[in-house]
């Protein structure tokens, strides 16, 4: 990949080449947009996470005539790697001495590379500093599956408060939020008034609250309550899709008729195989196929990846076809890739970075380093430095 030339007024603060690396465990990584440096691999940058969601509508033509997958063939019956890195990963969330282990130490081996700090001051910091750079954002308050009800309201509360703080701000960032840190797991009914609190709130700071997407038994759930949201009027509200599920391309079927705003992921959820494809290039090819249907539909798409090929075939996709640049964007995350991010941005694509924040960030940064390996890299690079 060649060298990236920024935006003069960029280049100019920066001062620095594509090929630096910086080596400071203690560097804030909104640094990398500044100064447009990246960390860690020099085509691979890392950062944190942020979701910003334009709002528009996605028409989608489905065909639903078989969910049911193909049984596999003795070759995709093979050890698919990526798969057993994310399996390793993933489930050593529940060991107790990895996560005491980093939950001591994760902010000093490089944790503070995804998450925008554990205080809203921290993160809004950080929110100026993309939004500066040409980037979008939107804003987690990490956590989930809360089952206290008055500890989900409590959270509910809180994300009014970011809400006010980011108008008082004239940040323009939306918020992202996970159902079972509203009470899900206590019954859909409590996580409903909670996401209706936040949603309706939103709507008088003309804001947009995102749902995000969690583990596949929690799909339908989240479904039922974002076309409850719907039914009552509310139009600033959107969800998110998995690729790696069976079931996602029925589920966009049945959302057509709400005109929904939605996100498409691949999806980060260690899930049995009877649920979700287990190989990447079944969930590529899916994904593929879903963001093709959204662009040829009426709405706008919110491509959630930092895979190149995604990417690419995004863009030509929407070339081939005359779709322009303003029916869609991509999502990524605060920490990962962010030269890319800003390549993107010069090329006339918009760019959202989720970028969360809070000091519950352990479940949320076991996810990002099984995402890449060179997140992990990353990590046990910090381990051994001294």
């Amino acid at each position: 990949m060649g060298r990236y030339a920024a935006p003069a007024t960029l280049r100019d603060a920066a001062g620095q080449s594509r090929g630096d690396r910086s080596e400071g465990v203690n560097e804030r990584p909104e640094a990398a947009y500044a100064t447009m440096r990246t960390y860690g691999d020099t085509n691979h940058g890392v950062l944190t996470e942020l979701h910003r969601t334009s709002e528009g509508s996605i028409a989608l033509s489905v065909d639903r005539s078989d969910m049911t997958p193909p049984a596999p063939s003795r070759a995709q019956r093979r050890i698919d790697p990526n798969l057993l890195f994310r399996t390793l990963i993933l489930s050593a969330t529940q060991n107790r001495l990895v996560k005491r282990t980093m939950r001591r130490h994760g902010m000093r081996l490089g944790a503070g590379r995804f998450v925008a700090g554990e205080t809203i001051e921290a993160c809004v910091e950080t929110l100026r500093a993309l939004e500066a750079a040409g980037l979008h954002t939107n804003t987690t308050l990490l956590g989930e599956h809360v089952e206290d009800a008055e500890a989900a309201r409590g959270v509910a509360s809180t994300y009014l408060e970011v809400l006010d703080r980011i108008a008082g701000e004239g940040l323009k960032t939306n918020l992202a939020v996970k159902l079972t840190h509203l009470g899900l797991d206590d019954g859909e009914t409590l996580a409903a008034e909670n996401i209706e609190r936040i949603v309706a709130h939103a709507a008088k700071r003309s804001n947009f609250i995102r749902i995000d997407m969690e583990e596949s038994e929690r799909v339908a759930s989240t479904l039922r309550i974002y076309r409850r949201l719907r039914e009552r009027g509310h139009t600033n509200v959107g969800t998110v899709l998995q690729a790696y599920l069976y079931r996602t391309e029925n589920d966009f079927a049945e959302l057509l008729p709400l005109a929904p705003n939605l996100r498409l992921v691949k999806g980060a959820y260690l899930e049995p195989e009877s649920v979700a494809y287990p190989r990447k290039s079944d969930v590529d090819a899916q994904f593929k196929r879903l963001i093709e249907r959204a662009l040829l539909g009426a709405g706008h798409t919110a491509v959630a990846t930092h895979d190149d090929a995604i990417i690419e075939h995004t863009i030509t996709f929407a070339a081939q076809h005359g779709i322009s640049n303003d029916r869609f964007e991509f999502q990524m995350l605060f920490g990962v890739r962010p030269q890319r991010q800003l390549e993107l941005v010069e090329r006339g694509f918009k760019v959202l970075v989720a970028t969360p924040y809070g000091p519950d960030w352990y479940l949320y940064l076991m996810r990002r380093l099984a995402e890449r390996p060179a997140n992990l890299t990353f990590m046990l690079r910090n381990a051994f430095r001294r």
